[in-house]
């Protein structure tokens, strides 16, 4: 994929896939424990996500990983991972009828979050949302570029 092998990739960003996994089970574990969600929803896969995008976004070319397309690339890879594992949560709810904190009404305006279209959403998202990262990261990544030339 863009001239690397996706086991580059995945090599280049496993801290940010290692903290997504750590957090999407802790928020799973915590929500299912009978922490309130108030409390519970302050573990964030966005807030890792959001650092993933800042990390690769300067790090892509401090490192001399690439440039603007294996930004990209490594964008798809951890909100992909990130929104597998929430469509994964979702269907374990629609499956056993058992909300979770990615299914929790408190998040839906009071609706249920146990259904199928909000797995499909999941999924559509792992295609739209690497996109805007990407165009936010491409504004960093070429500050970063401007302040520290290769």
């Amino acid at each position: 994929m863009f001239g690397k092998k996706l086991s580059e990739y995945i090599r280049f960003e496993r801290v940010i896939l290692i903290l997504i996994a750590g957090v999407f089970i802790s928020r799973l574990v915590v929500g299912m424990s009978g922490v309130e969600i108030a409390k519970a929803k302050w573990v964030s896969i966005n807030i890792v996500l959001l650092l993933g995008l800042i990390y690769c976004a300067v790090n892509v070319h401090l490192s001399g990983f690439g440039s603007y397309k294996q930004l990209l690339g490594l964008l798809f890879i951890q909100t992909g991972f990130a929104h597998v594992l929430i469509a994964s949560a979702i269907l374990m709810a629609v499956v056993t009828g058992v909300d979770n904190i990615y299914t929790a009404p408190e998040f839906f305006n009071k609706q249920n979050g146990r259904n199928l279209t909000h797995v499909l959403m999941h999924g559509i998202a792992i295609f739209i949302l690497p996109l805007i990262g990407w165009a936010i990261g491409s504004v960093i990544l070429f500050v970063t570029r401007r302040i520290k030339p290769a």
